[in-house]
């Protein structure tokens, strides 16, 4: 960024902060009690934008719900005309086939890119084909989300002629903050800037849901719902390892372990996948180690290093998604031992130059192909089978699956497993 680009952020985008300065005789009309509103409103964006950030703060989790729930009442969207797409939905209910993917939009707070804060009072039912744009409804994957809006409300007359007036118009005495429903077909853009104060984001909508293949004639699951495209309340969205190769804790044979490190396949190796870029030039020796503890009948207390190197990536990509690790060395491994790997995520930037947020907590990092979505299931059964987590099957967010991260950054991620002979 250069030195002007800096500038024009240091004025945050906002109007200059002028507050009204009472003196004793002063006549005050609308305007200016509407430009002491505004005054205190921009502060209160400011303070949240960049003090706190945005995302969603509590709630607002999407749902399944029956096919007979009631339509979304608080938006402020107007309904849509009849359209070609409506009138086969009346033939579609002529015929006993309506309509009825829905979703329910759980009470919640959500403060948006601006800094205005979103309320969601007693939950709303959406209809999905309904709130969908009429020239994005070929699609079987929507988008849903809400964004910041407002109404007026409570028409009065005014006591008092406006001197441009010939008679008091009747004007609405409030102006209410609620909030409008947007769906979509396209995939939204990403907010890809590294701090969210010094500007103002372009796209104010808050995405709360990704709903995978929907049947506009049945009602929407629970697994066609996937939260995790939601943005959690922050100044930024941290990097976080959301996958490995190995199953914390599992039990392996010396062979399934051999193959796991890379000890004689030089495709094998540990792998470790990340939710956003991060730096291959922060990929040095060090930042991985391999330790075994050495395990079997009787007192033990011998540990040592097992030798390694990244074999992935490769080449002069700037940033890279994940890495393997693997043995570069011919020590073997024996009944009984505990293969403790950690990642020092501290030296790991991503591309704002943040450090990893690699606190593994709970030890809950899935198995890559395991409950992240992109397959993977006959390669999950060949390593030992999906062993379901024994409580706290979600994150504190409420919003799976689990990744690393506390929020704090940085920390050092670690993880092991056990080898048996058989």
């Amino acid at each position: 960024m250069s030195g002007n680009e800096y500038g024009s952020a240091a004025g945050f985008e906002a109007p200059p902060l002028r507050r009204l300065r009472y003196f004793h005789g002063q006549m005050l009309g609308a305007r200016d009690f509407q430009r002491e509103q505004d005054y205190f409103r921009e502060k209160l964006r400011l303070r949240l934008r960049c003090l706190l950030g945005y995302g969603v703060v509590c709630g607002l989790f999407v749902r399944p719900v029956p096919p007979d729930g009631d339509d979304c009442a608080e938006s402020a969207e107007p309904p849509p005309p009849q359209t070609a797409g409506d009138t086969a939905q009346q033939a579609d209910q002529a015929a006993g086939r309506p309509r009825r993917a829905r979703v329910r939009i759980t009470p919640g707070l959500a403060v948006d890119c601006d800094g205005d804060e979103v309320v969601v009072r007693g939950g709303c039912t959406v209809d999905l084909w309904k709130a969908l744009p009429p020239q994005e409804r070929d699609t079987d994957t929507v988008w849903i989300g809400i964004e910041y809006a407002e109404r007026t409300v409570e028409p009065t007359r005014a006591v008092y002629e406006d001197g441009c007036a010939e008679s008091p118009d009747c004007e609405f005495g409030w102006t209410e903050e609620c909030y409008a429903i947007r769906v979509t077909g396209c995939e939204p853009p990403e907010d890809e800037r590294c701090e969210s104060c010094c500007s103002r984001c372009r796209h104010r909508v808050l995405w709360l849901a990704r709903i995978d293949r929907v049947d506009w004639h049945r009602p929407v699951r629970e697994e066609q719902i996937r939260m995790d495209v939601r943005r959690s309340f922050g100044r930024r969205v941290p990097t976080v390892i959301t996958g490995l190769s190995w199953r914390h804790g599992h039990t392996y044979t010396i062979e399934e372990a051999k193959a796991l490190l890379g000890t004689v396949d030089e495709d094998g190796g540990l792998v470790v996948r990340f939710s956003d870029e991060v730096r291959t030039d922060s990929l040095l020796p060090g930042v991985v180690d391999i330790q075994v503890i050495e395990g079997g009948p009787g007192r033990n207390a011998s540990t040592w290093f097992m030798g390694g190197e990244f074999a992935e990536p490769c080449g002069d990509g700037e940033f890279t998604t994940s890495f393997r690790y693997r043995q570069n060395t011919r020590e073997t491994l024996q009944d009984g031992d505990r293969v403790l790997i950690t990642v020092r995520t501290a030296f790991l930037l991503d591309r704002c130059c943040h450090p990893v947020d690699g606190t593994h907590v709970g030890g809950k990092v899935p198995l890559i192909g395991c409950g992240d979505g992109d397959g993977g299931g006959d390669e999950t059964a060949a390593r030992g089978g999906h062993v379901p987590h024994r409580g706290c099957a979600l994150p504190p967010s409420g919003v799976g699956p689990w990744t690393s991260g506390s929020g704090a950054g940085g920390d050092t991620f670690e993880s092991w497993f056990f080898v048996k002979e058989c």
